[in-house]
């Protein structure tokens, strides 16, 4: 596998860019000269499944509940 680095201002169509990658190549975005996203492939060996990390995180208990106006106004 290569890294292809591309200027976001100098980006090819995406079919090609899509080429490339089903090729093998990992295609790095840069702006400024600095890495700013990547397009690899999907594994096909490594399935999603769903609750794999079940029980791992939390949510608060508030979670849904409405927004105080201080929140809509900019004030919080």
């Amino acid at each position: 596998m290569s890294i292809k680095t591309i200027d976001i201002n100098k980006t090819p169509p995406i079919e090609k860019l899509l080429a490339q990658v089903v090729a093998g190549d990992e295609v790095v975005f840069e702006a400024d000269g600095k890495p700013i996203a990547r397009l690899v492939s999907i594994d096909p060996a490594a399935p999603r499944v769903a609750g794999l990390r079940e029980g791992q995180g939390w949510m608060s208990e508030d979670f849904d509940a409405p927004l105080p106006d201080e929140f809509w106004a900019g004030r919080v």
